[in-house]
């Protein structure tokens, strides 16, 4: 391992260089390997040592887990955080379960990401989350960036919802998909709406909100987007598929219903009998 011991000056133009924690604490270390070294067996090493030294616990058990997601390790990062989310600030506790969620949905268990997802719905709903203030500091890509109590919750419905979809529970996808556009609207999450509403064959309500929400809102273009604009494009065939299909159903019908209706014209087969008999009657009539 590189040495972490270097003067003061020529140390911190490293850590910042580096995005490195100052100090030598077993989770600085752990950081290091993490980051400059590029080594994850070592680093998933290194961050059990700090967890069990107390050292930064908060950010260690965080780092670790999602270093195990990583590695395809995600069932063991669960267990991980069942065991040692105790020693955790309770500030730390919400940045966990979001974690959870990632690593639920990473291993297939939907079944805990949906009741977790409905327990982080319910914290908001009692004023619980981002520890009772309104809005919250976030990371993405190493910028730094407020989330409202509003945002969340559109986010943790659209997460609830594609987890129903995996579940095949339609019904309640769409419910919770809808009550996330009622909040903050979102051309992704009209997409999956829509998604959902082809599932249980409501293809008029499904290409309305696909035209209303997701094409009138990007009539200017997609921009750089163009995993949305490919997604619109196969959902819009899905639509014209089912649609056709729909419509060659009901053709169908209405054919077989028609030769049903079409009056019944009785052939009459004179039996042999008959055959013999007409000469006889003729003569008769002689």
């Amino acid at each position: 391992m590189m040495s972490l011991r270097r003067g003061g000056g020529e140390r911190q133009e490293y850590n910042v260089v580096h995005k490195l924690p100052h100090g030598d604490s077993p989770y600085v270390r752990a950081k290091h390997v993490q980051l400059v070294e590029k080594d994850v067996e070592a680093a998933i090493e290194l961050f059990w040592r700090a967890i069990k030294a107390r050292d930064r616990v908060d950010s260690a058990l965080k780092d670790m887990a999602l270093l195990m997601k990583q590695q395809n390790r995600a069932d063991e990062a669960i267990d991980a955080i069942h065991s040692f989310r105790y020693l955790c600030s309770r500030q730390a506790q919400e940045s966990l379960d979001n974690v959870l969620v990632d690593l639920y949905k990473k291993c297939g268990r939907i079944e805990e990401q949906v009741e977790l997802l409905k327990q982080k719905l319910w914290m908001i709903y009692q004023g619980e989350a981002f520890n009772g203030k309104p809005t919250k500091t976030a990371r993405s890509h190493g910028k730094k960036f407020q989330v409202t109590v509003q945002k969340e919750t559109s986010r943790i419905l659209g997460n609830l919802g594609w987890a129903y979809m995996q579940l095949k529970d339609y019904t309640s996808a769409e419910t919770v998909y809808r009550k996330a556009q009622g909040i903050e609207p979102d051309a992704n999450k009209a997409c999956n709406l829509c998604s959902c509403l082809i599932k249980q064959g409501k293809l008029v309500e499904a290409r309305s909100v696909l035209f209303r929400d997701v094409l009138q809102e990007k009539k200017e273009g997609f921009g750089d987007d163009l995993r949305l604009k490919v997604r619109v494009q196969e959902l819009l065939s899905e639509l014209e598929s089912r649609e056709e299909a729909e419509a060659a159903a009901v053709l169908a019908s209405v054919s077989v219903e028609n030769e049903w209706r079409r009056p019944y014209r009785r052939t009459i087969r004179r039996l042999p009998i008959f055959e013999e008999i007409l000469p006889l009657r003729d003569q008769l009539a002689c």
